[in-house]
């Protein structure tokens, strides 16, 4: 009797996790058909919890202009997840010891001015004080050589002395790209397919190219006011290192497992990794939580231990959200200038069993001018500001838009919206902001008059 009543409990829990996981999975559909439907999201999402696939799905079209649907084998440009492959490489070239991580830029590139000064962390970690980027070299140029792009990298002035602050830098990616090949004595390309694409099975990755045809490889748009348009002529051979790769999501799962053994890296190189390195440089976004080639538990974090990186290059949008405490994996890729950070970030939050919001259309409304100015003041980090009648989240670019007398939308971004907390009275003391559908509550400050008042009164 014992034992049945034992092995009743044990079907019981069972059945009750089943539900509780088909309940999730039903939740994370239902938030990506209306990313799909409202916000017309065209990629490929893979959710994983404990290698168990909640959703694996594609949506939209590869090819606009012959309607050729995405699919989950669809291909897509990474973006800057690029830089994750490029610090793989550089610390399995340390662990080699065909360089290490203190050598100077000028070992490798001998007349760089300052590279004396710059070391190959600094370079990994954003701290090179190199410019953010080169892109007028890669943009609708055909023959640009690497030697005239280095030169033009060489007369880019700097955003800082090396070491002394932080600074998201394309430029610093690039070098380090070329670095590899002058270490491995191969292409970059090469070295990647033989060392971390092989390794780890991934037979959907490779480089981007302007003459290689590439099966399943997604077109890029990007979005122009209400409409897309295809993504401007880019030289690949001078957009690697920081850029320039191609992968599945399924191929990503794969580089996921990879690193979670030592096939890529010993156990010393990924705590290397995934160390925050840029700790003495707060305030600065989350560009602070930076390792090598990832964002090592960043704000946005939910709570949860994250390693991130996402990417954005004309209608390419990628995440690649690692959760390993919690064995849970997100990635969301896109072809047509999707927020895959926020969609993601989204995602991620149903799975730790947050209320989030799913898409719908917005409906706008007529206010009385007069009426929207109580909601202006600072809440947080979140300023709402006023003027000519309208209010604006955090700068004075786009208004916000009525959809209720107390909730508001961005007319370009109906992801983000802001909803006013009001007391019996009346009186307005808190904002709910609610991105990629996750809301967050913030209490609105006080002015100086008011906390004036509040001290004439006691």
């Amino acid at each position: 009797m014992r034992l049945a009543l034992i092995t009743f409990l044990i079907w019981l829990l069972g059945a009750s996790s089943g539900l509780a996981q088909q309940g999730v999975q039903q939740r994370l559909a239902a938030y990506m058909q209306g990313q799909h439907d409202i916000n017309h999201f065209a990629g490929v999402v893979l959710v994983t919890r404990h290698d168990s696939v909640l959703l694996h799905q594609a949506y939209g079209l590869a090819d606009y202009e012959w309607a050729v649907p995405n699919t989950p084998d669809t291909k897509f440009a990474l973006a800057s997840i690029t830089k994750s492959f490029t610090a793989v490489a550089m610390l399995q070239l340390a662990e080699r010891g065909q360089l290490q991580l203190t050598d100077k830029l000028d070992k490798f590139f001998p007349r760089f001015p300052n590279g004396h000064a710059i070391t190959l962390h600094q370079l990994l970690t954003h701290t090179s004080g190199l410019a953010l980027d080169f892109e007028s070299q890669y943009l609708d140029h055909t023959a640009v050589s690497r030697d005239s792009a280095l030169a033009f990298i060489q007369r880019l002035p700097v955003q800082f002395p090396p070491g002394t602050r932080v600074g998201y830098s394309n430029v610093g990616y690039y070098l380090l790209g070329q670095i590899i090949e002058k270490a491995s004595g191969i292409t970059y390309g090469e070295y990647l397919q033989r060392n971390i694409l092989d390794v780890a099975g991934m037979t959907s990755t490779g480089l981007n190219s302007n003459t290689t045809l590439v099966p399943r490889l997604a077109r890029l748009y990007y979005r122009e006011g209400g409409a897309f348009v295809k993504n401007p002529y880019i030289n690949w051979d001078l957009n690697l290192g920081h850029d320039g790769l191609y992968s599945t999501a399924g191929d990503l799962a794969k580089l996921t497992q990879a690193l979670q053994g030592t096939a890529l890296l010993s156990e010393s190189s990924k705590a290397l990794m995934v160390t925050q390195h840029n700790k003495q440089f707060p305030g600065n976004g989350f560009i602070d939580r930076y390792g090598y080639g990832v964002f090592v538990n960043p704000y946005y974090n939910q709570g949860h231990y994250l390693l991130t990186h996402s990417g954005g290059f004309f209608g390419a949008m990628t995440t690649w959200d690692r959760y390993p405490n919690d064995g849970i994996l997100v990635i969301v890729l896109s072809n047509n200038e999707a927020e895959s950070h926020w969609i993601s970030y989204g995602l991620a939050a149903i799975l730790f069993g947050k209320p989030v919001e799913v898409p719908y259309s917005h409906q706008p409304i007529t206010l009385a001018p007069a009426s929207v100015l109580p909601y202006a003041g600072q809440y947080g980090a979140v300023t709402i500001l006023h003027a000519n009648g309208q209010l604006y989240l955090q700068d004075m670019k786009t208004p916000l838009v009525a959809e209720s007398p107390r909730k508001f939308f961005r007319q370009d971004n109906p992801d983000r919206t802001v909803e006013f907390l009001t007391t019996s009275k009346g009186r307005v003391y808190a904002l709910v902001l609610t991105k990629g559908g996750v809301k967050e509550t913030m209490l609105k400050q006080k002015t100086a008059r008011q906390s004036e008042r509040n001290q004439g009164a006691l």
